[in-house]
Parts: C-alpha cells; sequence; structure tokens
C-alpha cells in the first residue's frame, strides 16, 4: 500500500517559509528588498510548489529504515516509460520513471542518471524507481556509444533532463529548475561537467567520478560515492582530488572493501540510498526534514561498511 498522506497547502505561511530560505528579505517598511531570488524560486508558485513538496510526505515516513528500503517502496507508487534510442534525442534511450500518486505535491524536480565507459543503463538503473519512490521524475539513460566521454556524457545529461521536462506523461509535473544528476564513473566526471554548465541543476551524485580535463569550479551541492579499493578510479588520482576542489556543500561516502563497480547494479543499494535520497530531497527541494541524514547530524564514518566519511559547508 503506497504510504503517501496529502497536506493542505500552506500559503499562509509563504513569507515564514522565504525568511526561513533566506532567499528575500523583509524591510521595516515591508518592502522587500532587492536580493535576487535564485533562479528555482523566481516565482510565487515555484514556491507553492515548494511548500507542497515539502509538506505531502509525512514526516512519520523520513526514517532511516523507510530511506534505506529498496527498489520502488518509497511514499510513492511508482510507474516507467520506455525511451527508445530512436526517439531520444542527444542520449541513447532509456527509462523515465515517475510517481504516480504526488498530483497534490506541486512540481517535482527532475534527475538524469548517467552509466560509465563502456557500461549501460541497467548498471545504474536502481536509482531510477527508488528515487520515483520519493517523489522525483528520474530518467536512467544510456549513451550515444558505450565510449563516450565524460563531457559528452555531462551534453546527454542534459538533453536527458530536457526530454522528461518535455515529455508528454511528466513533463506537466516537472519544475525545470529543480534539477539533478547522477552518473558512474565517466558519468560521474559527466555530472560534474553538467554542474558548471546548467544552473538549474541543484543537486548532483558523482559515483567513483572520473574525468580527465579540467572542468572549473564546481560549486553544487555534491554527494561523493567513493570504493575504497578502486583501481580503475582511484580516489586519490582522481574522486578525492574532485571532492577536495568543490566548492560549494560536499559530502563523501567511501564503501569499504568497494572495487570501481560498488555503487552499480544495486549492489550497495541499501547503504547508498538513505544519503541519497536525503542528500536530494535537501538540496533540490530544500526540505530541511532529511537534514538528520545528512553531515554533521550522522555519523556514517561508524558503519563497518564505510571505510570513510567527509562532509564541508553542509548541514
Amino acid at each position: 500500500m503506497p504510504k503517501i498522506i496529502f497536506f493542505p497547502t500552506l500559503l499562509a505561511a509563504t513569507s515564514a517559509l522565504i525568511f526561513s530560505m533566506n532567499v528575500i528579505a523583509v524591510t521595516s517598511d515591508n518592502a522587500l528588498s532587492t536580493k535576487v531570488l535564485p533562479t528555482s524560486l523566481e516565482s510565487v508558485s515555484s514556491l507553492e510548489s515548494l511548500s507542497k513538496q515539502s509538506n505531502c510526505i509525512a514526516d512519520s515516513v523520513i526514517t532511516a529504515a523507510e530511506l534505506s528500503d529498496t527498489r520502488d517502496n518509497g511514499p510513492f507508487s511508482v510507474a516507467s516509460k520506455p525511451v527508445p534510442r530512436q526517439l531520444a534525442n542527444g542520449f541513447g534511450g532509456g527509462t523515465i520513471h515517475y510517481p504516480t500518486n504526488a498530483g497534490g505535491c506541486g512540481l517535482l524536480g527532475g534527475i538524469a542518471v548517467v552509466p560509465g565507459y563502456v557500461s549501460y543503463e541497467s548498471s545504474i538503473k536502481w536509482w531510477g524507481p527508488r528515487l520515483a519512490s520519493w517523489g522525483f521524475v528520474v530518467i536512467t539513460i544510456d549513451t550515444n556509444t558505450i565510449y563516450d566521454d565524460p563531457d559528452s556524457r555531462a551534453t546527454q545529461l542534459s538533453s536527458a533532463l530536457d526530454h522528461i521536462i518535455n515529455d508528454s506523461t511528466v513533463g506537466a509535473q516537472i519544475d525545470s529548475n529543480r534539477l539533478g544528476a547522477i552518473g558512474w564513473s565517466m558519468g560521474g566526471g559527466g555530472a560534474l561537467q553538467l554542474a558548471t554548465e546548467r544552473s538549474a541543476v541543484r543537486a548532483i551524485i558523482p559515483q567513483t567520478p572520473y574525468h580527465d580535463k579540467s572542468y572549473g569550479n564546481m560549486d553544487t551541492p555534491a554527494l561523493f560515492i567513493s570504493c575504497q579499493n578502486d583501481r580503475i578510479a582511484s580516489n586519490n588520482e582522481y574522486g578525492n582530488v574532485f571532492y577536495n576542489n568543490a566548492s560549494g556543500p560536499k559530502m563523501k561516502i567511501e564503501v569499504k572493501n568497494g572495487s570501481h563497480f560498488c555503487p552499480s547494479y544495486r549492489f550497495n543499494e541499501i547503504l547508498l540510498s538513505k544519503p541519497g535520497i536525503a542528500w536530494m530531497h535537501r538540496y533540490i527541494n530544500d526540505d530541511r526534514r532529511f537534514d538528520k541524514f545528512l553531515c554533521s547530524k550522522e555519523d556514517y564514518g561508524n558503519s563497518p561498511r564505510i571505510s570513510g566519511y567527509d562532509y564541508k559547508d553542509c548541514v
């Protein structure tokens, strides 16, 4: 049975919501200050959407056990829609995963997920139903060729996000200014690259990321997933360097004894679901109820399955 609970939109609390998010200020004569709103909060309708989004999942559902579940066992029921390669513009086809009973939640965040070098959608597809069951529209994709470099994968992630925004089934559900990206290996490098190019991407999860060129300053909130025994994209040469260079809110989890494949094929879905879902809700939806699972609020380093944990400038 779906565990979704709907609440009425709290329009009267909009000003309090704005104040708590520190996006605008009110002067003594009640005139709005001139501080510029971020792109994702440029309209009242977007604010209302965020209010609905943060109130349509009951507090009682946001628990460690629920977040650590598998497959599509979140608060929402999930459906999928194939995207044949011949209908995909700019990427190699894939699958859209979306909640079917989130009509009272306002607009939803959209997330694209890309695999790594010589790999296919199947390697990262587990993220689709897992995130969709927590109220996101997600597209998991194949690349144009399995050999595409990180820059190409960044472009394909962006094309995949455009696809779901314009899709006849799910497009009307998505806030085009609240987006995210996940990538594994060269796909992780693609997620890092995309974050420097598309301001609507509010959160990323680079998994064992690889990138062989400079992609500039990356200040988008990023949850880095690394694997202790990665022999393909070693942490010291790639992941740790990217993490140290990231200038925005960031968190890093290293899977103990994990190979380069540790985030793929559902090998560590239970371990990674909780921080992954919490990170996307916190930074795509600004839902601070998920703070308790992130950064200083929870010490993932105490887990026997995690060999390294770090964070900076986040909750």
